[in-house]
């Protein structure tokens, strides 16, 4: 009798817990739109190409990566055969890409319209770098979460209140074109924020940003007020505080200024003089860092 051939997801047990990796979405070509949609955005979806070798072991079903999904699951695979992957999810291990990777491959083991078993916590082994046929994310934002559901799902009692709930927390949030990675939103009926997630290196970004702080040029304009950073998977980025009245396409304009004054302040080679280190201290004393 011939044996049977081993999956492919068969890593060592070895438990990754204390294994911190500060940018676990480096590597791929839209690192600062899977930062953004994990730290910044309430509702999104995008389609993720698999590597050949991916989909000839486990077929070629479409996958989504949504923001979040009903109850806080990792993963889950709708009837019609399509997989979704959880990206806003509670840390797993100190890798989010192999916690993501894991998931992805859970679920294109699941029959469709069963549950997805994830473990808790994986192994080592493959991350969304080994798995992924990289590009950038065509990301497609949403009012709601109904994406999630066919029509039988949506019938369930758990699944429906988990939506409800979902769909009450969503607050207005616009993908501004003017940067990369870059997000309006609407946080109270008065007040919203600009939040940019830079894609260059931590120390360059920080000491542009510094220059920008000493020369009175970090504001997006009248009555706004940079409201500080914060680090996240190794990526910086600020956050400013803006009138709640304007929608988010009146804020094209000023971050686009904005983002040029950024990149011409970024190519500076120079040390910085005693006016822009004051400034950065000023900007590290008010940094936060999420993992």
């Amino acid at each position: 009798m011939s044996k049977r051939r081993k999956p492919r997801e068969t890593a060592p047990k070895t438990k990754v817990r204390d294994i911190f990796v500060a940018r676990p979405f480096e590597g791929l070509a839209d690192e600062p739109e899977w930062v953004a949609l994990r730290e910044l955005v309430p509702a999104a979806s995008a389609s993720l190409t698999l590597k050949p070798e991916i989909t000839a072991e486990y077929g070629d079903r479409p996958v989504t990566l949504s923001t979040v999904l009903p109850m806080a699951w990792p993963a889950m695979i709708r009837r019609d055969g399509e997989v979704f992957v959880g990206l806003q999810r509670h840390v797993q291990s100190g890798d989010v890409s192999r916690d993501l990777a894991v998931a992805i491959l859970a679920a294109l083991r699941t029959e469709p319209g069963e549950p997805v078993a994830v473990p808790s916590l994986p192994g080592e082994g493959l991350r969304l770098q080994d798995i992924l046929a990289d590009g950038p994310l065509d990301v497609t934002m949403h009012d709601g979460f109904e994406y999630w559901l066919d029509a039988d799902q949506i019938q369930d009692a758990n699944v429906k209140a988990s939506l409800e709930r979902a769909n009450a927390s969503i607050y207005p949030t616009v993908r501004l074109t003017a940067a990369k990675a870059a997000y309006w939103c609407r946080i109270a009926p008065d007040k919203g924020h600009v939040r940019w997630v830079l894609a260059d290196d931590e120390d360059r970004a920080l000491d542009a940003l510094a220059r920008l702080s000493a020369a009175g040029d970090l504001l997006l304009g009248e009555e706004t007020k940079f409201a500080g950073m914060f680090r996240a998977h190794g990526l910086l980025v600020p956050v400013w505080d803006i009138p709640g009245e304007p929608e988010g396409a009146d804020w094209e304009a000023p971050l686009a200024d904005f983002a040029k004054r950024y990149a011409d302040t970024l190519a500076v080679d120079e040390p910085l003089d005693a006016a822009a280190r004051r400034a950065k201290q000023g900007l590290i004393g008010r940094q936060l860092t999420l993992r």
